[in-house]
């Protein structure tokens, strides 16, 4: 009776172990950049530049950071990108300084985006992120721009009209 008991136990805790490593038992939070963070894609410094702050935190415990969120997506919208994700987290700008940012790190994917606003962020145009869908309206209206949710990004917002190179790489 009690081989049969040890084995059932086993199983259960087999179980518990595959269901710990999914990526739906993934829970990955955002990470505060050190002062000395560089951007994963130019080796910027995040902290010197102005605008929202965007991070990968990846299945294996890595984390990539950018110091724009054109970046962000540059890289989640590429085709090739197939590391496992545990978490994607951009600034709420709508909590904190465009001109300093830090902290107030929201899911990417639930963040409300205002797309071809004038503000600047470390390459020049960028997109702001927003929790709130009144505080995204209120800077679209100030700033120009459109608000749109993560799953209406495309990659051809991400051509601003430089030249290759020029604010974009």
């Amino acid at each position: 009776m009690s081989f049969k008991i040890n084995r059932l136990l086993a199983a259960l805790a087999a179980a518990g172990l595959l269901a710990a490593c999914s990526p739906q038992a993934m829970n990955a939070s955002a990470r505060e950049p050190a002062a000395d963070t560089a951007c994963a894609l130019d080796g910027m410094v995040l902290l010197d530049f102005p605008g929202p702050k965007a991070q990968i935190q990846y299945a294996e415990g890595k984390a990539d950071y950018y110091c724009d969120l054109m970046e962000l997506f540059t890289v989640m919208l590429a085709p090739e990108h197939k590391r496992q994700i545990a978490g994607v987290f951009v600034q709420d700008m709508g909590k904190t300084s465009w001109d300093k940012p830090s902290g107030h790190w929201i899911a990417a994917k639930d963040a409300l985006y205002v797309v071809g606003s004038k503000k600047q962020g470390s390459m020049g145009p960028t997109f702001g992120a927003f929790s709130d869908a009144a505080q995204a309206d209120a800077f679209a209206k100030a700033e120009g721009g459109k608000v749109l949710p993560y799953s209406q990004i495309t990659a051809a917002m991400l051509d601003t009209g430089h030249a290759a190179g020029d604010m974009r790489h």
